[in-house]
């Protein structure tokens, strides 16, 4: 089943349009979630959109690598104080803006209260003054993967037809269903041999979430097994630049078109940033 774009919009309390906040998960590493990530990211900006690409990868983040940016701060510099949010913000191809994670997320939970209110105050902000905002999640399950996933809009669940991938990423979207997620769950289904392989793939993980958590899962699309992504990598250039007459840039630019209007409502100035906070607390 196709995600249906849902064009609501978040509204800060003077009334401006808060971006659509994307979590980008998955079950286990290796699946080529932050490759998704950077990929999708240019082709939102390609189609002028204003995008915020967040690396909350806290152990083991490499946005950078495959952008191609060279990050002396990041988020734990705007914890302490030290940096601004503008100042730690790298632009990237398309002219996609990128903060780069590090240990400080470890703690969003535990941050004090002068903390708390400058990571609303900074992350808020960039809300307002974005349109989309991806969000590079963890691999895995742990609360801070959870905690960004319960708080944005939609997410985009990444898997391959591994049997270990799927049953990881069904893991990932069980947590998301008993914990009562609101929004629109997305299945892409990444490093497939053929169009038929992935959304066989789909749909057998579709079938169980209804059958077993009464959850749709949406589907985002399909992508092929291609020697080119590794290539734009050992490049440090996401593919659908080296390569955007490819197939696989193709099915990136499609994913993105889906994924684009993605939303579920919220209230008020219900910003991205406050529900983190309100679920890791």
């Amino acid at each position: 089943m196709e995600n249906p774009a849902l064009n609501l919009h978040a509204v800060a309390d003077d009334g401006r349009p808060m971006a659509t906040v994307l979590a980008i998960a998955s079950g286990k590493g290796g699946v080529g979630k932050t490759n998704i990530a950077a990929n999708l990211a240019v082709c939102l900006a390609a189609a002028n959109q204003r995008v915020l690409l967040l690396d909350a990868d806290l152990s083991l983040g490499n946005l950078d690598l495959l952008m191609n940016l060279h990050s002396k701060y990041n988020i734990s510099h705007v914890l302490s104080g030290r940096k601004s949010m503008e100042e730690i913000i790298q632009t990237g191809p398309q002219g996609v803006r990128v903060v780069c994670g590090a240990s400080g997320l470890e703690r969003l939970a535990d941050i004090s209260e002068g903390e708390h209110c400058r990571l609303i105050q900074h992350l808020g902000r960039l809300q307002r003054e974005t349109d989309t905002i991806l969000i590079d999640t963890a691999a895995g399950i742990s609360r801070s993967v959870i905690g960004f996933c319960l708080a944005a809009d939609g997410v985009l669940v990444v898997t391959t037809p591994e049997a270990t991938a799927m049953a990881d990423s069904y893991g990932m979207i069980k947590v998301l269903a008993r914990k009562g997620y609101a929004g629109p769950i997305n299945l892409v289904v990444n490093m497939a041999c053929s169009l038929a392989e992935g959304k066989q793939t789909y749909q057998r993980m579709a079938d169980v979430a209804q059958r077993f958590l009464q959850t749709t899962v949406y589907y985002a699309g399909t992508l092929l097994k291609d020697e080119r992504l590794c290539a734009a990598v050992r490049s440090r250039t996401p593919v659908v630049l080296a390569y955007p007459k490819s197939q696989i840039s193709e099915s990136l630019a499609a994913v993105a078109t889906r994924l684009g209007g993605t939303r579920r409502p919220v209230g008020p100035d219900d910003s991205f940033f406050r529900r983190v906070i309100r679920w890791l607390n």
